[in-house]
């Protein structure tokens, strides 16, 4: 009987490399494509060359066949002309998400399935579980490196052709088992920064596409405090990067961002990492997307999660008089930012989630 057929997404970090390995051991049949995905590549940000080499090495010391494939004009159409667009709206999108739904698991999901193999394989730290025919998507074990955040507009036909074998384990076991097989990326830095292009200074890179346009940093009584280059390269809970020092008040509390003006090119600021005009105890969901669509209905308790690096926080999502999907959390949530995603979770299955549309 002949091997089922995997192929590994294969980025040149110790994740996916670990992640060939133990397909191997189980007796799939591995072969990895490494996708470039940013054609503008330098020393300093990009490391599509480094990777490159990362993942031949590793392919050489498994005895796994690579191809190489180049998604950068796929990447630039489904990914990054929506990370633009938002940003000029004067929202914050997340592209690792898009990255994944429009990447990871359609582009690469397709071009897997042209070299004729049963299915492809991730270094994700999730779990995908199957239940009379329909799919969960469940959280990592590891609470640390969960991504089911990432990875929550996948649809039932993406996780029934995908594994994640990296779910049940922990960062510190895969580093290990790297290392014990001699591979020179077991201590290798996990990756950061724009999903594909790498660490930024994220402003500067953003004014290489979108024009700057002075306008005033204003308190929350209208005074000016300030100046800017554009109100689009600022996000809601932004401390760094606001340029104004000094004491309101007879306070030494630094600036955030607490809103943007767009029309009138403002940003809106006040003192104080607690201060209540960053927080928001309700929020309006654009169109949810769910995992498992079957027998979805609203007005229930679960919790959400409106960034990665955040517990689940107990919540309820109802319908609002307009028809909006609304999340009610117990407890007000800091930088509630539009733009970003807001993620629902039953325990430790992930059950979808939506773009944050307005705080309230």
């Amino acid at each position: 009987m002949a091997k089922e057929s995997i192929v590994v997404g294969l980025s040149g970090g110790v994740d996916s490399a670990v992640c060939a390995h133990l397909l191997q051991r189980q007796g799939y049949d591995v072969q990895a494509v490494f996708m470039k995905n940013w054609d503008e590549d330098d020393d300093q940000h990009c490391s599509a060359t480094e990777d490159l080499a990362d993942a031949k090495e590793v392919c050489a010391k498994l005895a796994v066949p690579l191809k190489t494939v180049n998604f950068s004009s796929e990447y630039w159409d489904l990914v990054f002309e929506y990370f633009l667009a938002e940003h000029r709206a004067g929202r914050t999108p997340n592209p690792d998400i898009l990255c994944n739904t429009e990447i990871k698991f359609k582009v690469f999901l397709d071009y897997a399935s042209q070299l004729g193999v049963d299915r492809i394989a991730t270094g994700h730290y999730a779990r995908i579980a199957e239940e009379q025919g329909h799919y969960q998507l469940l959280c990592g074990l590891d609470q640390n490196k969960d991504q089911s955040y990432f990875l929550h507009g996948l649809n039932q036909s993406q996780l029934s052709q995908s594994i994640m074998p990296l779910g049940a384990m922990e960062k510190s076991e895969v580093r290990q088992i790297a290392a014990d097989l001699d591979l020179n990326i077991h201590d290798k830095k996990d990756s950061t920064g724009i999903c594909f292009i790498g660490e930024r200074k994220f402003s500067e890179f953003l004014q290489q596409y979108l024009p700057s346009k002075r306008g005033d940093i204003v308190d929350l009584d209208g005074n000016i405090v300030g100046q800017h280059q554009g109100a689009t390269f600022f996000t809601i809970g932004q401390r760094q990067g606001l340029g104004i020092g000094g004491r309101a008040d007879s306070s030494a509390e630094p600036w955030y961002v607490v809103d943007k003006d767009m029309l009138g090119n403002k940003v809106i600021v006040a003192q104080g990492s607690e201060h209540p005009a960053l927080f928001n105890q309700r929020l309006q969901l654009e169109e949810i997307h769910w995992i498992d669509p079957q027998g979805r209905t609203y007005d229930f308790n679960c919790s959400a999660k409106i960034r990665y690096r955040q517990s689940q926080q107990p919540c309820q999502l109802m319908r609002n008089e307009e028809g909006h999907a609304e999340l009610v959390f117990d407890q007000a949530q800091r930088a509630v930012t539009p733009g970003q995603f807001a993620v629902l979770y039953d325990g430790d299955r992930c059950l979808g989630g939506a773009v944050i549309q307005l705080r309230k």
